[in-house]
C-alpha cells in the first residue's frame, strides 16, 4: 500500500485535513470495474452519474446518501436455477459502489431508463459562503462606535 506524506502541506493550507484522508481511502479502495459507469460535469454545480445496471430492476438497486459519502449497491435476482445458460454475458452479480463527494453536494434525482441508471447530484452553497462583495470604507475620519468623530 503507498502512502503519502503531506505534512510538508500542512504548512501553507488551512482547512484541508480531509484531503490526506481522501487520498488515502482513494488508494486503498479495491478496484472494480463492475458495473461500469460515467461521472459527467452537466453544469457549474451539477454532475450526472450514469450506471450501466442491464438486468436490474428498481426494486434491485439502492441509492443512499450517507454524509460525503454516495453508495449505490445492486442485489442481482438468483435466477440460475430457472435458466441454464450457454453463455452468460451479462453480469448480474450483487455490487456496492462508493463515491466520494465533495461537501455541500446532495442527490437530486435518481431515475433507472433502459438499463441505465442516472444520478444527478447538484452542489448547492450556503449563502455564508457564497462570494460576497465588502465595502472599503473612505479613511480620514476616525470612527468610534459606527459615528464619526
Amino acid at each position: 500500500m503507498m502512502s503519502f506524506d503531506f505534512s510538508p502541506l500542512y504548512r501553507s493550507t488551512i482547512g484541508f485535513d480531509r484531503l490526506a484522508d481522501l487520498f488515502d481511502t482513494a488508494l486503498s479502495a479495491e478496484v472494480s470495474s463492475f458495473p461500469p459507469y460515467n461521472i459527467e460535469s452537466s453544469g457549474e454545480n451539477a454532475y450526472r452519474i450514469t450506471m450501466a445496471v442491464a438486468g436490474f430492476g428498481d426494486g434491485d438497486l439502492s441509492v443512499v446518501q450517507d454524509g460525503n459519502v454516495l453508495v449505490v449497491t445492486g442485489k442481482g435476482r438468483n435466477d440460475a436455477d430457472k435458466a441454464q445458460y450457454l453463455y452468460r454475458g451479462i453480469a448480474g452479480r450483487d455490487f456496492e459502489r462508493r463515491f466520494q463527494l465533495a461537501e455541500h453536494v446532495r442527490v437530486g434525482e435518481a431515475r433507472l431508463e433502459h438499463g441505465l441508471l442516472t444520478i444527478d447530484l447538484v452542489r448547492e452553497l450556503p449563502e455564508a459562503l457564497r462570494p460576497r462583495r465588502i465595502e472599503i470604507g473612505k479613511s480620514g475620519a476616525k470612527r468610534l462606535f459606527g459615528k464619526a468623530a
